[in-house]
């Protein structure tokens, strides 16, 4: 017999359906799979018009350095949550791309610091609100109390995913 209860000949139980507690939490997993994919998808899309050899994983990088400002690689790679290989390698194609610049760090003469370059700064910017117009132009039909509420929620989400 399998470990489903099946004996294999087809005639076997249908699967059990979670019990009712679970079905929230069922819904929850479906729309975040479908929201991550897009989101995954979006991401690469705005990644090419950033520049049409930015890699989508990088966008995220530059993102952070427009909200953050200059930043440590090693901050960068914490945050993003990769290695300092990988954070090395993304921060050379973006330094090659003429999106971002390397600093030494006042505080620390050792370290360096990552920013954005003018160039880099603009056409995250220009990608950013484009993004945004984007968003208002899909949400125009909610109450803005209730896009409020769903940025808080989000937010709460990502404090909870970063622990």
């Amino acid at each position: 017999m399998h470990e489903d209860g099946n004996d294999g000949t087809g005639g076997g139980t249908a699967p059990v359906a979670p019990r009712c507690v679970d079905q929230e939490f069922l819904a929850l997993e479906r729309e975040l799979t479908v929201l991550l994919r897009r989101a995954r998808a979006n991401q690469g899309e705005m990644a090419r018009e950033v520049h049409p050899d930015l890699e989508p994983a990088a966008y995220g990088l530059l993102i952070r350095l427009d909200e953050q400002g200059a930043q440590r690689a090693t901050d960068l790679a914490a945050y993003i949550g990769v290695g300092k290989a990988t954070m090395s390698r993304q921060l050379r194609a973006l330094e090659d791309l003429g999106l971002i610049a390397r600093e030494p760090d006042p505080a620390d003469g050792r370290a360096w610091l990552v920013t954005l370059t003018g160039e880099g700064r603009g056409r995250v910017g220009q990608v950013r609100e484009a993004r945004r117009a984007r968003y208002v132009s899909q949400l125009a039909h909610w109450d803005r109390r209730e896009v409020a509420e769903l940025a808080r929620l989000l937010h709460e989400l990502n404090g909870i995913a970063e622990k």
